[in-house]
């Protein structure tokens, strides 16, 4: 179901036209094959208070975003234009989830990079850029029928078509979806977790079911409820957090966000060793290629930053975001990490077919066996660095306002900046998810107050990075530039 508005708001966004000197986070550069972060050069907001068409609250946007294909463009000036897809997650659940249909936003937006060193104040930087909101489509099932956020506690058996999927309740067969990642297809198709394919119309196609090893079992039955941890599988409300493909859609990636069960899962010092999926697409029945053990960043008191997003780079390395959970939304306001890193499986041991894949163990109390080599992971971009935040009117750790880093950071999207001198440059877009944290909110059926007691808007933040392994012209096809 396709919806449109009007609506326009200011997103954040700053710039004068010059040319970025490159900033290094320590010497992160020398050590992710000449990766280099040039620096943040654009923030945006889109306000906690916001509604779609179907009049309920617009949150969750940074769950997942991508975007539009064909849209991206560089103007004479030196400023860029597109739209941007938004995928929220399963709405507000602060209490209890809600019968939320899962959904996707597009926004058209106005990008002109900021390079300057002075500060720009808060008042002045968000008045710099432009946010259309254009629509909102709705997800459905086969039949139909609309999809919802309520916890999964029941399973509709497996069709012809369709695995066993997860439903409200046995007397309740409709999909439940807990949107976090997004592709989309060059067809209009786009693909989400658990891991589902839908139409352009919003219209559910095609099922890929995870590998057991995934599957969230108890006593030898499926449990999908994301309210408690299963005996086997990912941990409760802990799946596949992150999708990217090729930039020809023809492989499908997926990572879980923290470990499985049987591999130290829902434990904050033994889940480090999640995994990442390759999915062959481009035929009938998509099969599983490839499988990988990568290891999670460790805080200095041992537990584990979860991971909230990857993307492809070259199908050996994957941008990936994790975090901690401080800042505006939560109960701390100084963030210790929340970082866009590089993994590389070049050398990692290929698991996908071995009994790992299955039940048995590779990380049994989050030791990782001595015959799985897991990926190489280097810290990249942190986005708590206050000297850039401070250039741009926003702060880590301090005062709880609107000007305060957000807590949670779930996802990434790529641009090349199309600059014939820096070829190798992309613009890296970062968003947040405000868990739909607001005063003055709306879900189906009836207004809400979080007891957060303010409003958290949903953040953005654009850097400029040089990116020399990815194949040039790749993430301009990707996004369905054609010179």
């Amino acid at each position: 179901m396709l919806l449109k508005s009007a609506y326009t708001w200011v997103l954040l966004i700053v710039a004068v036209n010059a040319v970025p000197s490159p900033h290094k986070d320590g010497k992160q550069g020398e050590h992710v094959r000449g990766a280099v972060n040039k620096g943040l050069v654009a923030i945006g907001i889109v306000p906690a208070t916001a509604r779609d068409d179907t009049g309920i609250t617009i949150g969750g946007l940074g769950s997942a975003i991508a975007f539009k294909l064909g849209t991206f463009r560089k103007h004479h000036d030196g400023h860029y234009t597109g739209t941007l897809v938004s995928q929220p997650d399963r709405g507000w659940n602060v209490i209890s989830t809600v019968n939320y249909q899962a959904r996707q936003h597009d926004f058209k937006f106005r990008l002109t990079p900021y390079y300057g060193h002075a500060n720009l104040s808060y008042e002045n930087a968000k008045k710099t850029f432009i946010l259309d909101y254009k629509r909102t489509l709705l997800y459905t099932d086969r039949s139909d029928k609309p999809t919802t956020g309520l916890n999964p506690e029941g399973v509709r058996p497996a069709t012809k078509h369709d695995p066993p999927l997860p439903i409200p309740s046995p007397n309740d067969s409709r999909l439940t979806i807990d949107a976090e990642g997004l592709v989309l297809n060059h067809d209009g198709s786009f693909w989400t977790t658990y891991i589902y394919k839908f139409s352009p119309q919003g219209k559910l196609r095609k099922v890929i079911q995870p590998p057991k090893s995934v599957l969230p079992y108890d006593d030898g039955k499926l449990n999908f409820t994301g309210d408690a941890n299963p005996q086997t599988g990912r941990a409760g409300n802990q799946g596949f957090e992150a999708l990217t493909a090729s930039p020809d859609g023809k492989r499908l990636y997926a990572m879980l966000q923290t470990a499985t069960m049987q591999d130290g899962g829902a434990n904050f010092t033994t889940d480090r060793y999640t995994r990442l999926f390759e999915w062959d697409v481009d035929c009938t029945s998509p099969k599983l290629v490839g499988e990988w053990v990568v290891p999670l960043p460790l805080a200095s008191n041992g537990n584990v930053y979860p991971q909230s997003d990857i993307h492809y780079l070259d199908g050996k390395r994957f941008l990936v975001l994790a975090r901690d959970g401080s800042g505006n939304g939560a109960t701390q306001s100084l963030s210790g990490y929340k970082s866009v890193d590089i993994f590389d499986i070049e050398h990692a041991t290929d698991i996908h077919k071995s009994k790992y894949n299955w039940l048995t163990p590779m990380a049994p109390k989050g030791v990782l066996s001595p015959k799985v080599v897991p990926a190489t992971y280097k810290h990249f971009l942190s986005l708590v660095d206050n000297k850039q935040l401070n250039r741009f009117g926003l702060h880590n750790g301090g005062p709880f306002d609107e000007t305060l880093i957000d807590a949670k950071w779930e996802s990434t999207a790529l641009a090349p900046v199309l600059d014939p001198h820096h070829p190798d440059d992309y613009f890296l877009f970062v968003a947040s998810d405000n868990d739909f944290i607001t005063v003055d909110g709306m879900m189906p059926g009836e207004p809400y107050s979080d007891p957060y007691g303010s409003n958290v808007n949903s953040q953005f933040l654009v850097y400029r990075v040089t990116l020399p392994s990815v194949p040039r012209g790749s993430v301009a096809r990707a996004i369905g530039i054609h010179n």
